[in-house]
């Protein structure tokens, strides 16, 4: 009889993760070794567990999904890593298959998408939702620089201009001219704005 499949799920919001687990636990070949709800906890989970597969939520504390995939790939690179993202926009597709993920699907996908996207990915093969893919194809790469995603997620904490300028070691002008620039390519009125548009087209 094959061993089960050693699963370790990543997910901030207890409820979705407990959805996961359940999801799991009904279906025959997986075990669920550990579960963690942040992203900087992922590895040392891993190094610990040695899971076959790991299920990332993008958007978590402390690092995010795709953060905690580029380092656990590089240090368990036999742990297959499937990312799984709440938000509609393709932005984050091209930095996920950079980061090493072996897949990529929405939090909405049917149970069914979800256990074929795990076996898949188990397999050796890349699994990408399609309507992301489609998306990713139509809208391009993301017109803002790796500096601008740093300034407009400081933003996003709630971070002032001093202090992200501080923090990047930029002038405070320098950083106004990347939040100016970031806000003309996203049509955006505010800093704000800027940020929450870039997170719906999974740009940050």
């Amino acid at each position: 009889m094959d061993e089960p499949l050693r699963i370790l799920i990543a997910e901030d919001i207890d409820l979705v993760g407990e959805a996961f687990e359940a999801l799991l636990q009904t279906e025959a070949g997986y075990e669920i070794v550990t579960r963690v709800n942040r992203g900087d906890h992922v590895v040392k989970a891993a190094l610990a567990y040695r899971p076959d597969i790991a299920l990332l939520d993008i958007d978590m504390p402390g690092a995010t999904g795709i953060e905690a995939c580029a380092e656990l790939t590089k240090v368990l690179p036999s742990c297959k890593v499937l990312l799984l993202t709440a938000l509609p926009g393709a932005g984050h597709l091209p930095r996920a298959l950079a980061a090493g993920a072996a897949g990529y699907l929405v939090k909405s996908s049917s149970a069914k998408q979800v256990i074929d996207g795990i076996q898949a990915v188990a397999d050796g093969g890349t699994v990408i939702d399609p309507g992301l893919a489609a998306e990713a194809l139509r809208s391009g790469p993301n017109p803002l620089t790796d500096r601008e995603c740093d300034i407009l997620r400081l933003v996003d904490q709630g971070v002032s201009t001093d202090h992200i300028a501080d923090e990047l070691f930029l002038s405070k002008g320098t950083v106004r001219n990347y939040l100016s620039s970031a806000m003309t390519k996203l049509d955006a009125v505010s800093r704000i704005e800027a940020v929450k548009t870039a997170r719906q087209r999974g740009l940050l």
